[in-house]
């Protein structure tokens, strides 16, 4: 075949197709190029081909470019500066030299090889337009029919040679679908490397009970009404936060409707994923409350640095708060982005003693204040030696029995342990629990300990008796006591790894 030939092909495949001919032109090119290559076996040839568009003729050329000298060059593509200058002195390190070689026919074979060409280019295109057709509807929801079933996923026809994938884990329980069914999801995800869908959907994704409520309530598609998270459990149970913009529109009962209709609509659509609908508040406190409903909450303690809760409920409220498997909790949590902990009152109030019991411990020991004195700065909501060394004075004088000479004594104290802590290089040595809480230690001595770097058990087990006899009322007696006990989990841990050894023996 010659160059009419090419031409007819083009013209075939861009008519019946709708292909560009400058990708048909290109996908002959490429498989005649792949036909002259096979001429040079022994070599790695870089062929170029060259059709002229408007007559069909084509010419072939070799190339080769040139390498430094210190350059392992290709056999066949690559020329050194040497042997570029035995050709053409001008050559420079970069250049290509080429040369025309003797075409091929463009025969049965070249022509089956480009239309693999154009098929796969094809193919490509398709993808590339799909993506940017559907790049916009991120996070949107998407409407399709079920093309086909297999184990790990549903294929969804969206219609003009768009396909999408529904991955099995993004399912709602165990959700069945047939060809032919409708199915609609959240456009999650798209792929842009692979083959296949390159489109990824979701039923299960927090977006996608979101973009349900949009199409229910219309106040939220107006936006008088504002989805500000949601949390789920997919086919279980669910949580979205909602917040008017218009003091005169319930955002709550908007998103319940009348007798529940457009709650009970999107409940419908999630294989009866029961919604709880949360007032939104500004305040992470009030917000939690709101969130942990139907329990109530008796009282929150906020850890601002590392942002959580301990929520407190009273007994009978306890197994409704943490809900099956902790699923309440773990949905109010993720909700408003605080860490909760759920506790009875009676555990909130034990924690919240030892608490105090342990900043007295520590007030005593670092400030050396009587047990009374410690006890009133804990009282008066003081949590940390910066806060007594830098709060204003008129606030600490504010205090019943406080006279001037008490604050500023208190503030001297407690700027000379924040200036020692600054000297040996660690401004937040403090006993941890299981320091604190360990068999034969004394708050006192734990302070001690971690004012000279012994913060953990096994900072102190790493001890010698003398270290720790440095510290005034502690004997070699004692000494070798604590630091034996320290070291039991050292023990402990030989122990396992012998009996492990002996059952591999066995």
């Amino acid at each position: 075949m010659g160059s009419k030939e090419i031409l007819q092909v083009v013209e075939l495949f861009s008519n019946e197709k709708g292909i560009p001919k400058g990708i048909v032109f290109e996908a002959i090119e490429q498989a005649l190029a792949t036909a002259t290559r096979k001429r040079y076996e022994e070599e790695e040839a870089d062929i170029r081909v060259a059709i002229d568009r408007a007559t069909g003729e084509y010419d072939t050329f070799r190339r080769w470019v040139v390498v430094p000298d210190d350059h392992l060059a290709i056999l066949g593509s690559e020329l050194t500066t040497e042997e570029a200058a035995e050709i053409d002195a001008g050559l420079q390190v970069g250049d290509e030299y080429e040369i025309e070689v003797e075409s091929v026919d463009f025969g049965r074979i070249e022509a089956q090889t480009a239309k693999q060409v154009i098929v796969q280019k094809v193919r490509e295109a398709e993808r590339e337009k799909v993506v940017a057709d559907y790049e916009s509807r991120l996070m949107s929801l998407i409407n399709g029919t079920v093309k086909k079933v297999t184990r790990d996923s549903v294929i969804v026809d969206l219609g003009g040679a768009a396909e999408a994938l529904l991955p099995r884990e993004n399912l709602i329980g165990r959700e069945i679908f047939r060809v032919n069914d409708r199915v609609r999801a959240i456009l999650q995800e798209i792929r842009t490397e692979g083959r296949g869908p390159q489109l990824i959907l979701s039923r299960t994704s927090p977006e996608f009970l979101i973009e349900l409520f949009k199409i229910e309530v219309p106040e939220i598609a107006e936006e008088t009404i504002e989805i500000r998270g949601a949390a789920r459990d997919p086919g279980m149970r669910a949580k979205i936060a909602v917040k008017t913009n218009d003091g005169r529109i319930d955002p709550v009962g908007a998103c319940v409707g009348m007798r529940g209709a457009r709650v009970q609509a999107v409940s419908n659509e999630l294989n009866g994923e029961r919604v709880d609908i949360v007032l939104w508040d500004d305040n992470p406190a009030q917000l939690v409350i709101n969130a942990m409903a139907p329990a109530e909450v008796s009282s929150i303690v906020m850890d601002e640095d590392n942002r959580s809760m301990d929520v407190a409920v009273t007994g009978d409220n306890l197994a409704q708060a943490i809900g099956r498997g902790g699923q309440n909790v773990r949905l109010a949590s993720e909700l408003t982005g605080w860490k909760l902990n759920v506790m009875s009152e009676e555990q909130a109030v034990e924690r919240q003693e030892a608490e105090s019991e342990k900043l007295v411990n520590m007030f005593m020991v670092r400030l050396d204040a009587d047990a009374e004195l410690a006890r009133i700065l804990v009282e008066e909501g003081f949590t940390s030696i910066d806060e007594v060394a830098y709060v204003p004075v008129e606030e600490m004088l504010s205090i019943d029995g406080f006279d001037e000479d008490l604050v500023e004594t208190l503030r001297a104290r407690a700027r000379d342990v924040l200036l020692t802590a600054a000297l040996a290089g660690d401004e937040s040595r403090e006993p941890q629990d299981d320091l604190l809480t360990m068999d034969g230690m004394t708050p006192g001595l734990a302070y001690q300990l971690a004012d000279r770097g012994v913060c953990t058990m096994e900072d102190l087990a790493e001890l010698s008796v003398d270290e720790l006899t440095e510290i005034e009322g502690v004997d070699e007696a004692a000494a070798a006591a604590l630091i034996m006990k320290a070291r039991e989990p050292w023990f402990a841990d030989d122990a396992d790894e012998s009996a492990e050894e002996s059952s591999e023996q066995e």
